[in-house]
């Protein structure tokens, strides 16, 4: 049974009036680990300190050694350390906060106090809900620099000792609010083991999976007594009540993907596609570092900069040359040079979006193989053919639409050997979630081009061989690692 758990410094830090759910001391949790054997339990850790190898830190640590779902936990401590840690947040955070500020004129706070994601001006409410999503903590403390661009000097975490009184006031009523959520709704008599929530865009033009495709799987999770519901972009706030997510959009750094998966990897739910794959799979860069340094086969590659040396370019790679930004998905970001003339244009158009572009060899083929690849086992493999009179599987037209070329699914015991390998030691690069390999065969041998961590997974075409066994072995990562 999943059910809240406080852990105070001494329990006379919270009033018994703000806390309607079990409440042990550090001392206690830590000592006393047979409390709560067999339990998946919620611990909101409110110790008197979060530094390392205190009480706090301790309790942190070992909620992730029980299985215990913990606020905060011991990555998110070790984050708020040190500014250089969480760098790579402000960006987001201070554009937000800037944004909030707009209305506020002089009268600029230089601090704000935020309690489960609200904070104590209500002018930064939306500021206040995007620093919870990127640090999951209790209570915490933002220093801010006014000024024409407002600036984030320090986040910290604010242990219950170091509360004013009015910020006590507005942490219960928090407390109190985030702790009354469900896990997970009510359920029939016959309820399922695990909840597994899956994103998706229904308006997204070529989606991972088809919600016909997602509806096939929940039919065939059923008997593993997994629920499997979709969730949009709107229900981050309601993540916490599922075991488990599967993301089935489009994935990219830059939109509300990278967060769900992030939230879902400081909430301790397994995920595809967790963070760590997001960040390597969709840089096309770092795929090719990745790819080289471990000796498997890529084509000719080069990294250009905005002074780099086209005539290099096409010296070393001769014409016709696929020019690619880092980040691109699904053939977008993806375009094939001619001529001089053509890689001056597309590169100068390309360097709109980034500072770093790759050029590569064109290697020609009539189709491109995937190997679909879950937990360092092969899954599916298919031979996506070109779109008609395209070079590419998937045309995308100048007015919006998109032309996908025919498919042929195989046997694994049917696929060239060199093939299966090099994508199975491929994703094995990556980690142990759910890859698409693409791979071009030529009489030279094979080439692999790029990994996908967001591969897709449609009924009738990626499952046309492997059927019901594709899906369940799919439920079977799930309810493995929910029950770890």
């Amino acid at each position: 049974m999943d059910s809240w758990v406080i852990v105070l410094g001494q329990r006379r830090d919270l009033a018994a009036r703000d806390v309607q759910h079990v409440v042990i001391s550090t001392e206690d949790y830590v000592t006393r680990p047979f409390m709560f054997a067999g339990a998946r339990q919620k611990v909101i850790n409110l110790a008197r300190s979060y530094n390392y190898q205190t009480e706090g830190y301790y309790c942190s640590l070992l909620a992730e050694a029980r299985g215990h779902r913990v606020l905060p936990s011991v990555e998110t401590i070790l984050d708020l350390r040190s500014r250089s840690h969480y760098v790579h947040a402000l960006p987001e955070l201070e554009e937000c906060l800037n944004q909030n500020a707009r209305h506020v004129g002089e009268d600029m706070p230089k601090s704000l106090f935020v309690a489960f994601g609200r904070t104590d001006d209500a002018r930064f409410a939306a500021f206040g809900q995007l620093l919870f999503d990127w640090f999951r903590a209790p209570a915490l403390t933002v220093t801010l620099k006014p000024g024409e661009w407002h600036r984030i000097q320090k986040i910290e975490l604010t242990p219950l000792g170091k509360f004013k009184a009015e910020q006590k006031t507005l942490f219960s009523d928090a407390l109190k609010t985030y702790t009354a959520r469900k896990w997970r709704a009510p359920k029939a008599r016959n309820a399922p083991r695990y909840s597994v929530a899956v994103l998706y865009d229904p308006k997204e033009q070529l989606p991972p999976s088809s919600p016909e495709t997602l509806r096939h799987w929940a039919k065939l999770a059923a008997p593993f007594g997994v629920e499997v519901e979709p969730i949009a972009k709107k229900d981050l706030a309601r993540l916490a009540e599922f075991d488990a997510l599967f993301i089935r959009e489009t994935t990219s750094i830059r939109n509300h993907t990278y967060r769900f998966a992030r939230r879902a990897a400081q909430e301790g739910m397994p995920v595809i596609d967790d963070p760590v794959s997001m960040i390597r799979c969709t840089n096309k860069v770092y795929l090719w570092e990745r790819l080289t340094h471990a000796g498997l086969p890529v084509p000719d590659t080069i990294v250009i900069q905005e002074d780099g040396d086209l005539a290099q370019v096409a010296d070393q790679l001769a014409f016709p040359v696929v020019v690619k930004i880092p980040d691109g998905s699904f053939s977008r970001g993806v375009r094939k040079a001619d001529s001089m003339a053509e890689l001056k244009a597309i590169v100068s158009e390309f360097f709109k979006e980034t500072d770093v572009l790759l050029a590569q060899k064109f290697v020609p083929t009539q189709f491109d193989w995937r190997v679909g690849v879950l937990s360092g086992q092969p899954l599916f493999v298919c031979q996506y053919r070109m779109a008609k009179r395209h070079w590419q599987i998937v045309h995308h037209r100048a007015d919006g639409t998109a032309e996908e070329g025919r498919f042929r699914t195989f046997p694994l015991d049917r696929v060239p050997p060199e093939v299966l390998d090099a994508g199975v030691r491929a994703a094995s690069l990556i980690g142990d979630g759910l890859y698409g390999v693409d791979l071009k065969e030529t009489q030279n041998g094979v080439y692999i081009i790029e990994i996908n961590d967001n591969p897709n997974l449609e009924h009738g075409v990626e499952d046309q061989v492997g059927k019901a066994d594709v899906w369940n072995r799919l439920t079977r990562w799930f309810t493995s690692r929910i029950d770890r």
